[in-house]
Order: structure tokens, then C-alpha cells, then sequence
């Protein structure tokens, strides 16, 4: 995720595809900053898998998306997860 989402951007660019219950970005306990991932919980598992399959690749505020379905269900429902496309072009910073 580009380090200017926020969970209300998130959201908005992810409800056109369901009822989303929940957004969470990860943030680093020592710097605040985001991890450059999240999580998107829906409501309905057609509604993520639709989300993953309109949404993987497309850029959301300059950066593109690498989505998949998390592999434990939060709650017992399906997640979505955007992260950066290239987590290794970090590490070399």
C-alpha cells in the first residue's frame, strides 16, 4: 500500500464490491508507519473473491495492489489482503 492510504481510502476503494465490516492497516510498533499491507474483511466470500479479481494489480494512490485471500479467516470470514508488489524493493532501501 502507498504510505498515503488510510483505512477510509481503503474502504472506499473497496466497498463498490460488497459490504466491507472491517478495514486494518498494519503499522510498524516501533515507528507508526504503515507495513505497506492490510486487511479488508467482507461479508460475503463472493464479494472478496471479486474484490481480489477487479483489484490485484490496479494502483490505488500511485502504487499497485498485490491482493490475495488470507489464508485464516478473521472471524470466520473471508480477508482480503493488498500489499506492495515488490516487498523485496523495500529491502534494498
Amino acid at each position: 500500500l502507498s504510505w498515503s492510504v488510510d483505512e477510509k481510502s481503503l474502504k472506499d476503494a473497496f466497498s463498490s464490491f460488497g459490504d466491507v465490516t472491517e478495514v486494518r492497516i498494519v503499522y510498524d510498533k516501533d515507528s507508526g508507519r504503515s507495513r505497506g499491507f492490510g486487511f479488508i474483511i467482507f461479508s460475503n466470500e463472493d464479494d472478496a473473491k471479486c474484490a481480489k479479481e477487479a483489484m490485484d494489480g490496479k494502483a490505488l494512490l500511485g502504487r499497485p495492489l498485490r491482493i490475495s485471500i488470507a489464508l485464516e479467516k478473521a472471524r470466520g470470514v473471508p480477508v482480503v489482503v493488498p500489499r506492495l508488489s515488490d516487498i523485496g524493493h523495500l529491502n534494498r532501501r
